[in-house]
């Protein structure tokens, strides 16, 4: 019998959203633990996360990418996730109260400054956000400020008026990629909020808002499922279509993707108190919800033909938890908070390096790009720096409220 690519994915979609009606259960799951026994798991991957960081933070080279064979493998201008590991430092320090972490996040930090002017990017918010940003609000350095600010000046230069969205990839001066827009984007816009509220140019959140809502227009699908990428023309801002190049295919849902769109359009709901970008939040979150398997370790792709039990990606755990703890105190709705905690009990319990002694990373089973086979169940710097936010949001949210402002208008 053969089976065609559509008629998988047909059924992968019904599959879907007949999990999605039935997710209350998979927010109950968090409630057969007391909360005592859920902050205990919480505090134990905190602790194994800081010695982790602790001990391999002096033998770091650069700035860690990915894993090979469970050891760091470096960039020296960070690619497109060098704030990550200050940005780690930072949340351990704030976790464990050591000053080594500071001093640490501080010198990785400043050898981002190069990066303030780097036209050939939108991931300006990943690199300056966690660390700049963040040191900043926990130095009082206006160096800090003003160097978010400049990257901040540098993003918006990737602004297509006519098309209304941010430029993700390539050189502004090149043709190829001139109107590709990714949903990875939906997490740089706070950089831009931060640029209006702290200089009092509103064109930094003008720019923001108009990007989320064309991506809102064109990436939600009415199941609130969405695609990796959508392509515009570049002259015309007309719409083309969508397209992908990390998940299965255009029509299905990369799960990182989806945990970035459910963080952003939260965040960006906080920074404008529109209504329109926390219902797209609730969308998101309710597919991602739904498509979640027993054990709440994301598959890399909801509707990849292997899934449920296809590789994983806990990197789009991490990321997926902190946006619903977002998500829950938004909105004042417990199951999100539940589903959170759940998200990050199993990625404690289930996705860390603790039998490994000689990895780098504290969280492993992450996949970057797996359609590419490039890093399938490695380990990512990202997943380690979503975990420990997402702790400290349920341990010490005072805390990672002065780093990161969890404040909404």
């Amino acid at each position: 019998m053969v089976v065609s690519r559509r008629t998988v994915l047909t059924t992968a979609a019904a599959a879907a959203t007949a999990a999605q009606v039935a997710s209350a259960p998979g927010a109950r799951a968090a409630d057969a633990e007391s909360p005592d026994e859920v902050r205990r798991t919480l505090r134990a991957a905190a602790d194994y996360a800081v010695e982790k960081v602790r001990a391999v933070a002096p033998q770091v080279g650069g700035f860690p990418v990915g894993t090979r064979f469970e050891k760091w493998v470096y960039s020296q201008n960070g690619d497109w996730v060098g704030g990550f590991w200050p940005g780690t430092l930072w949340m351990a320090h704030l976790y464990s109260g050591d000053g080594a972490f500071r001093d640490l996040a501080v010198d990785w930090a400043r050898r981002l400054a190069p990066r303030r002017y780097d036209t050939t990017t939108h991931d300006l918010g990943f690199l300056f956000y966690p660390s700049w940003v963040t040191a900043w609000r926990l130095t009082g350095d206006e160096a800090w400020r003003e160097g978010a600010l400049e990257a901040a000046g540098t993003l918006i230069r990737r602004y297509n008026t006519r098309g209304r969205f941010l430029r993700a990839w390539g050189r502004l001066d090149e043709a190829n990629n001139a109107g590709r827009v990714i949903i990875d984007t939906m997490m740089n816009l706070d950089l831009l909020a931060f640029a209006s509220q702290e200089s009092g140019d509103s064109r930094y959140l003008d720019i923001a808002v108009e990007h989320a809502r064309t991506t809102q227009r064109h990436f939600l699908r009415p199941d609130g499922s969405t695609p990796h990428v959508f392509d515009f023309d570049p002259v015309t801002g007309a719409p083309v279509g969508p397209g992908t190049v990390q998940g299965y295919s255009p029509a299905s849902c990369w799960s990182r993707g989806q945990a970035w769109g459910i963080y952003g359009f939260t965040t960006i709901h906080r920074r404008t108190g529109e209504a329109e970008f926390l219902d797209s939040a609730r969308s998101l979150a309710d597919f991602a919800i739904g498509a979640l398997g027993a054990d709440h370790v994301p598959v890399w792709d909801y509707r990849a033909p292997q899934q449920p039990y296809d590789v994983k990606d806990a990197s789009a755990g991490a990321v997926m938890a902190c946006g619903l703890l977002d998500l829950s105190t938004v909105t004042g709705e417990r199951a999100y908070r539940d589903v959170a905690l759940r998200l990050l009990t199993a990625l404690s319990r289930t996705c860390l390096t603790r039998t490994s002694s000689r990895a780098d990373a504290v969280v492993a089973r992450c996949t970057r790009n797996r359609p590419a086979e490039d890093g399938v169940e490695i380990s990512v710097p990202y997943a380690d720096y979503y975990l420990l936010e997402g702790i400290l949001r349920v341990l010490r949210p005072r805390d990672v409220d002065r780093a990161i402002d969890l404040s909404s208008l």
